[in-house]
């Protein structure tokens, strides 16, 4: 685990990712997260297990390049995001949508 995220894991995972491809992998028990984009992998699988009391098989994280973006005569970049997919062990589901 790196130093920077040592004492505060919960400031690692920003929000989950609900997409139609993120959404049909929770069919094999993969779970999107947007994360921090100074965390490593270690970092991202401590704080998973830790928020969501799960045992985490594997994460893949990737972080793709800041995009431009242009509004009229205006241009700028958009956030940093990083994505990690996690995968849980078998029998471990995290509520991601709250029964009513």
């Amino acid at each position: 685990m790196s130093k920077s995220f040592e004492n505060r894991l919960a400031d690692v995972i920003r929000k989950p990712i609900i997409t139609e491809k993120a959404t049909n992998a929770l069919d094999l028990n993969q779970y999107t997260f947007e994360v921090d984009h100074r965390a490593a992998k270690p970092d991202i699988k401590a704080a998973i297990e830790s928020m969501f009391n799960v045992k985490v098989i594997g994460v893949n994280t990737m972080n793709p390049p800041r995009r431009s973006r242009r509004v009229g005569k205006f241009a700028g970049k958009r956030s940093q995001v990083k994505k990690a997919i996690v995968r849980l062990a078998d029998g471990d589901k995290i509520q991601l949508f709250p029964e009513s």
